[in-house]
């Protein structure tokens, strides 16, 4: 009788142990992955960052050019404006669950991964 609560006794030590490691080693597997989903947003952030910043001044300086032919500056912001609001139709209308899909999918294989 001494010898099966001995038993017991081990058996639950073991089984509050195996309890603690299997909580440490999901605490370590979600840091695992917070951690390279940041460390990989980062770069991706400062890169957009610049594409943004290009695009700014790519698009001022295209506005003003096509101003400059139009014969007034305004008409070049708003040719500018107009193949904007058109590709953004287009997007939203043709693209957008393609869009998300890919996204949504890279992130979901980012966390599993």
């Amino acid at each position: 009788m001494e010898n099966q609560v001995k038993l017991v006794e081990t058996l639950v030590e073991k089984a509050a142990e195996y309890g603690k490691t299997s909580y440490e080693l999901l605490k370590l597997k979600a840091l695992d992955k917070t951690a390279d989903v940041v460390s990989s947003l980062i770069p991706h952030s400062v890169v957009f960052v610049f594409l943004v910043s290009f695009m700014l001044f790519f698009n001022l300086g295209l506005a003003f050019w096509l101003g400059n032919i139009l014969g007034e500056l305004f008409w070049g912001f708003f040719v500018v404006a107009g193949f904007y609001i058109v590709l953004g139709a287009v997007l939203h209308f043709f693209l957008h669950d393609r869009i998300k899909k890919t996204i949504f999918n890279f992130i979901i294989k980012q966390v599993l991964s």
